[in-house]
């Protein structure tokens, strides 16, 4: 069953009223209910990956953020340096979550910040000699570290630090690889050209730089998958459980010989498609390699990958794909007949990334939980043209809503969850409107798989059924007693 098109239509004219004419008509064309037509030919008219609305508080991050914090980051055994001011590298330390093994400082990177903390000095003289030294402390100070990757700052970019003739230079002196990432924060319209970017100096510095000793038939890598709260190591079960190997994992608990000898693959399996899309594609026109996508929030949806990922190769892995989910649909039946009764006809509203509001619907939807909304923060085109089918008819589809947009949405609408970032967790806890943050998992997961979908539901119900909510005064309700004074 369907929502309201027309009721839903003139919410959203409601919502945009109170912006001034010029801004109203911007972000007009940001939203679009979805329909039959939209559902069965894909159609999308709303803008999107351009540039936000200056004045409005837009929920993007910025370019330094999708390569450092997304892409490059979660590689463990290499040291990243955060090439700017202290600032950019304190607010990317460690608030992905992405789970890596080994022993931090080690042969682990991944939670420590590494940083050239530009001063006035430095903007002024430039910070080439300053980056040099830092190179050469690394790798005294981290000897078992493999690699080392530049992700340049805003006035890195500004004063025009030349910091790929000084990786160059070093990666000859230390003899180790120095990957120089042009990711200026003011780059491009969000963090999606920094994810962008990130691909690129993986394709020109480190892919196809190794071999790998031995191949064979089931060979696969995991791509844009960043381990959240343990989701690759969710994922790779599976996968391996089914029979395949993989041999490479980007980047969640990668490493950089994972990354050398990933064209070595048969097939590229890809979670993220924003993020990483660059790469399988550049990889099957260079190697031959194809990819797919796949989605393993929820049973119904990892059912429906690992099928589509098994007939991709021989009866024996699809013998072992339909063995493997008999093996643990009573599980998942049990989880669904335990919590859906809690959660059937909930609403809920996402606002997440460039993926995981399209990947988690069928998550929610086995829970009987109804989307009534759904936006990304820097999708493109393609990405909503996915969605689409994904939705039901009459559900919003926004693009880089505004924190005035979202909350006007979650009110009028009265949702009863909304799954969004960081920056809007409190905003809603404060309004008494159950909040999930779907970047990082809340300090939970992982979401991942059948392990996963088990804590996705028991979190889903904890937040939603919390008793604190009937404690917090909702904004009706002050208005009323203050009225009556």
């Amino acid at each position: 069953m369907g929502l309201d098109i027309e009721a839903n239509k003139k919410l959203v004219e409601e919502v945009l009223e109170a912006y001034p004419k010029k801004a109203k008509k911007d972000r007009e064309k940001h939203f679009q209910i979805n329909t039959e037509e939209a559902q069965t030919c894909g159609t999308c008219a709303l803008k999107s990956n351009i540039k936000s609305r200056p004045g409005v508080m837009t929920p993007r991050g910025c370019s330094y953020a999708g390569s450092k914090g997304v892409v490059w980051g979660p590689i463990k055994d290499m040291v990243h340096i955060s090439h700017g001011p202290i600032g950019c590298g304190q607010y990317s330390w460690g608030t992905r979550r992405n789970y890596a093994s080994g022993t931090l400082g080690i042969d682990n990177f991944t939670a420590m910040q590494i940083t050239s903390d530009f001063q006035e000095t430095d903007i002024v003289f430039g910070g080439d000699k300053k980056l040099e030294v830092i190179m050469r402390e690394i790798t005294e100070m981290f000897p078992l570290a493999k690699g080392i990757s530049v992700q340049s700052e805003c006035p890195v970019g500004l004063i025009g630090d030349d910091i790929e003739a000084v990786s160059k230079k070093m990666s000859k002196e230390l003899e180790m690889p120095i990957v120089p990432v042009r990711c200026e924060g003011f780059r491009g319209v969000s963090q999606s050209l920094g994810h962008h970017i990130a691909n690129d100096a993986i394709r020109d510095f480190v892919l196809g730089k190794a071999e790998l000793a031995e191949t064979g038939p089931y060979d696969v890598n995991i791509i844009g998958d960043y381990n959240i709260g343990g989701d690759a190591w969710a994922s790779r079960i599976l996968l391996e459980e089914m029979g395949l190997r993989v041999i490479a994992q980007w980047s969640g608990d990668g490493t950089l010989n994972e990354l050398e000898i990933a064209h070595k693959a048969k097939l590229n399996l890809i979670h993220c498609h924003r993020s990483m899309n660059y790469m399988v594609e550049h990889m099957e026109k260079a190697y031959g390699i194809p990819w797919m996508e796949y989605n393993f929030f929820g049973p119904s949806k990892t059912y429906e990958s690992l099928r589509a990922i098994a007939a991709l190769f021989d009866e024996t892995i699809q013998e072992n794909c339909e063995k493997m989910i008999a093996k643990h649909k009573p599980a998942m039946d049990a989880i669904i007949n335990k919590y859906k009764p809690r959660l059937e006809n909930k609403k809920v509203l996402l606002m997440i990334g460039g993926l995981r509001s399209r990947h988690t619907i069928g998550a929610y939807e086995d829970l009987g939980m109804d989307i009534v909304a759904s936006g990304y923060e820097f999708a493109h085109k393609d990405d909503y043209e996915k969605t689409f089918p994904m939705m039901k008819e009459g559900t919003i589809i926004m693009d880089d809503p505004t924190a005035y947009e979202l909350e006007e949405l979650a009110q009028k609408m009265n949702v009863d969850l909304v799954g969004s970032g960081v920056k809007e967790k409190y905003v809603y806890h404060k309004m008494g409107v159950p909040f999930r943050q779907m970047h990082s998992w809340d300090y939970s997961g992982p979401y991942h798989g059948f392990d996963g979908f088990k804590i996705f539901a028991k979190d889903m119900d904890m937040t939603v059924n919390s008793p604190v909510w009937n404690l917090i005064q909702k904004k009706e309700t002050v208005q009323k007693e203050e009225a009556s004074i």
